[in-house]
């Protein structure tokens, strides 16, 4: 028997069509049922009007005003050690780079006919005494003249003056530290014979250094005598400390700069002349600056402008700007403490528009 044929039997039974029929409608209604549960879960989704926006609530905020530069450090004193007459060197105590102590003898010249030279006149002062104390005695009895009294003793002085001069220029040969320090290299050897000016050594005493730097005109007034500065050297990664001692009289009409000059110690001698020094200077400081992302400055032609947002709408605000940061700029006019400045979707704004805040800090 076909399946038509089975179908048609089924249907033709009232009590099999009753039962088939209820079953179907059974189906639909519970059919019905979950497409309505379906429907009724799904919400409206209602979005709020206006450009979604970033922004952030303007707070007072701690502000360094800080200018970096760069100086070259100097010794405390130094100078070349030279020879001030033409003479052979015949002893030489100084080593390349060793510390000595002020008065420590370094070289020593040839000054044989100087020491002569010198044994001569003292003879001649020993006879130029006895003439003039024989002769004073002769004038107290009135047996000789004063003027050959005055001949006399005028001959003593000369001599005496002469035995002074030589004597100087016996100490010019030899050399001496003039103040403690270090030797830098030594240019000459015993024997050498060398002329005046001659350079034999140098010598720097760097128990502290000085570290001159020239600052923008601008910042003249702001660097005090007495003030401490930190600073840096490529040599090492430490932060020293250096205090202002003084300033130039006036500003270079070349660069527009000012020379000033600072003192550090420098234990251990591990800072060098002719070094360049890294400064910040502390020029001032402020504990409740206005300061706004760099994303939210709008250049024009007058300068720079913000949004600002009010009642869910923005307004264009001039500004004035002063020290810029990395990530921020200092707010010097047109905003106050309080103001919620936008920082995204620029481009989509013009003033009266309407926001929507999407992240607020």
């Amino acid at each position: 028997m076909s399946t038509q044929t089975i179908t048609r039997n089924l249907l033709s039974s009232p009590l099999l069509a009753a039962l088939a029929y209820f079953t179907i409608m059974l189906i639909g209604g519970c059919y019905a049922k979950a497409e309505d549960k379906t429907t009724a879960i799904a919400p409206a989704v209602l979005v709020a009007p206006g450009v979604p926006v970033d922004a952030y609530v303007i707070k007072p905020a701690v502000l360094k005003d800080e200018l970096e530069i760069t100086g070259t450090l100097q010794p405390n004193q130094e100078v070349d050690i030279v020879s001030e007459l033409p003479r052979k060197i015949i002893r030489i105590n100084a080593k390349d780079g060793a510390s000595v102590k002020a008065g420590q003898l370094l070289f020593e010249m040839d000054n044989a006919d100087l020491q002569a030279q010198l044994e001569k006149l003292h003879q001649q002062e020993k006879l130029a005494k006895l003439n003039e104390e024989r002769l004073r005695d002769l004038i107290q009895h009135e047996a000789v003249v004063q003027q050959d009294y005055d001949q006399a003793f005028t001959n003593l002085k000369v001599l005496q003056a002469q035995i002074a001069e030589l004597q100087v220029m016996l100490n010019k040969t030899f050399i001496r530290a003039p103040f403690s320090g270090q030797l830098g290299i030594v240019h000459v050897y015993t024997g050498a014979f060398v002329s005046a000016n001659t350079i034999l050594t140098h010598i720097q005493d760097n128990s502290e250094v000085k570290l001159d730097f020239h600052v923008p005109e601008k910042y003249a007034q702001t660097i005090n005598i007495g003030s401490l500065q930190k600073f840096t050297v490529a040599s090492d990664t430490r932060q020293y400390t250096a205090k202002v001692i003084a300033r130039e009289a006036g500003v270079d009409q070349n660069t527009r700069t000012l020379l000033i000059r600072a003192v550090s110690q420098n234990p251990g001698r591990v800072l060098l002349s002719g070094q360049s020094a890294r400064m910040q200077l502390s020029l001032h400081a402020s504990s409740d600056a206005i300061m706004v992302s760099s994303q939210a400055l709008i250049p024009s032609s007058q300068g720079y402008n913000v949004y600002v947002v009010k009642s869910s709408q923005v307004q264009l605000v001039p500004i004035e700007i002063g020290q810029r940061g990395p990530l921020t700029v200092e707010v010097l006019h047109g905003l106050n403490k309080g103001d919620t400045v936008v920082t995204s979707n620029l481009l989509r704004l013009m003033p009266g528009a309407t926001v929507r805040l999407v992240g607020l800090k």
